[in-house]
């Protein structure tokens, strides 16, 4: 299922949305076009999540400690690996940001898309703690961006593409069951993944997993209407 849009409009122009998408299509043609292969792959060493390289024996003082333990937990999040890669992440921010922007408001929508992006960067590093293979993509601060979404507009209707042998389906799905389906898939994906190498897999499933779950634990806090019905 391939999604094309929603059924809810934006209010508002969604500046933070889209700052983000310009954002990480400009770190990903820098990538590409700046940077041979060599400096493109140190760049992904270095600012993407690699598990096995975060070590606290290893930190001696605060510079250390920024750029060993706290900086890839942050910068992965800006960092992917191919055209693919960044279009769908995109394609799927645009998609549901914009409807979590409006009900959040900007700032609040920024804060809560890193922490997000955070929780999952950490849901990957604790369970692949040994791994040298570097985790990199916004798809865990996207995942929350849905589970928020999912919660704030359970009525909403995905129109998804579902093509069928040679036959284009165009069928509207309810958010809930949209989102929920691709959260069940997540969940079974990352479970096998379990028992594979991170290399086998290609795709970590359990930042999806932990970006999702830090959005249902986090949406109520960033939510305005929410806010007001509690201070009322």
């Amino acid at each position: 299922m391939i999604p094309l849009h929603d059924t809810i409009p934006s209010r508002s122009f969604p500046i933070v949305t889209w700052l983000l998408i310009i954002t990480n299509v400009a770190v990903f043609v820098f990538e590409v076009f700046m940077l041979n292969n060599q400096q493109a792959e140190m760049m992904i060493f270095n600012y993407g999540l690699v598990p096995d390289k975060v070590r606290l024996a290893e930190v001696d003082n605060l510079y250390e400690l920024r750029i060993i333990l706290l900086r890839p937990f942050f910068t992965n999040m800006f960092l992917h690996g191919g055209w693919l890669h960044l279009i769908s992440n995109m394609w799927i921010l645009f998609i549901f940001g914009d409807n979590v922007e409006d009900r959040m408001g900007k700032l609040r929508y920024f804060v809560f898309y890193i922490l997000c992006g955070i929780l999952a960067s950490f849901t990957h590093f604790i369970l692949h703690r040994n791994s040298p293979v570097p985790a990199i993509g916004a798809s865990g601060a996207i995942s929350g961006i849905m589970a928020a979404y999912m919660f704030m507009f359970p009525k909403s209707t995905i129109v998804s593409f579902v093509p069928i042998i040679i036959i284009p389906l165009f069928i509207p799905i309810p958010a809930l069951i949209y989102i929920g389906i691709w959260f069940i898939g997540q969940l079974l994906s990352g479970t096998s993944s379990l028992m594979l190498s991170d290399s086998a897999t290609g795709i970590a499933f359990w930042a999806h997993i932990g970006g999702f779950v830090g959005g249902i634990l986090l949406y109520r806090f960033f939510d305005s209407a929410k806010r007001k019905a509690f201070y009322s």
